[in-house]
């Protein structure tokens, strides 16, 4: 079975993300219809802040009529807790708000959680994620807490999408910090893509089929040629995910 994602750049549980909601609950009718709740890249600015973003995503569900849970996934111990296992089998979405990329990274990988999720994947799982949640993914995870643009805010990602690098709020980057586009090009690896995506804007699909959604649009950058895909378009852009239990990308979760 083909997973599904949305990878927002930003604005997640926001009133025009229910579109993207009803994209990924619409399946065979196999597994249950509840969204679980993940803070996890936010949990490091401490409770608080994991707190608002929980109620901010139960807020929003309840408005729409879906239940959900938040997953209290902070740390690496927590994803070796069996009960937070178990509760992928109760939902058909599994979403990562945003936060610190490589903060995100260094709770999942490895982890007998993300191998569950995984698996979950291949049996219907969608996954949508926005801005770290999205980062994450990719073969580089930026550290968001560093404050120097050096060989150090990089860190490897979980390569679920190998050879690419995810942009989230790429149309805002710059307004938040002067040169960030221009360093996160010059950063990226010979051969890899950069797949930006404006805030406000999500891709849905399953690594080769996607629709653009939202207000803004994506940036793909691929070979030193860019190419700009708007809201309501659909485009074929092979980003085929493909990982093994651990993040290496060895084993397709599509086979």
């Amino acid at each position: 079975m083909s997973p599904s994602f949305a990878l927002l750049g930003s604005g997640e549980f926001q009133p025009w993300t229910d579109e993207v909601d009803r994209r990924l609950l619409t399946s065979d009718g196999s597994r249950p219809r509840r969204v679980l709740i993940l803070p996890t890249a936010s949990s490091a600015e401490g409770a608080d802040v994991f707190d608002m973003w929980a109620t901010k995503g139960l807020d929003h569900y309840a408005r729409s009529g879906i239940d959900a849970e938040v997953v209290p996934l902070k740390t690496r111990d927590d994803a070796h807790r069996d009960d937070l296992i178990e509760a992928l089998d109760r939902a058909s979405i599994a979403y990562f708000s945003g936060g610190n990329p490589a903060f995100l990274v260094s709770v999942l990988r490895d982890t007998p959680w993300w191998a569950a999720l995984l698996r979950a994947m291949e049996r219907g799982l969608s996954y949508a994620g926005c801005s770290a949640g999205v980062v994450c993914l990719g073969n580089l995870a930026l550290d968001s807490a560093r404050r120097e643009w050096d060989d150090d805010l990089w860190h490897p990602g979980l390569s679920v999408f190998p050879g690419t690098m995810f942009g989230p709020h790429w149309d805002a980057l710059d307004r938040h910090v002067p040169g960030l586009r221009e360093f996160m090009i010059h950063s990226l690896p010979d051969r890899d893509r950069l797949v930006g995506i404006d805030e406000d804007t999500a891709i849905v699909g399953d690594g080769m089929d996607w629709t653009v959604m939202g207000t803004g649009g994506i940036h793909v950058l691929e070979a030193d040629v860019w190419t700009q895909v708007a809201s309501g378009q659909d485009v074929r852009l092979p980003i085929l995910p493909s990982v093994d239990a651990g993040g290496d990308p060895k084993r397709s979760v599509t086979s």
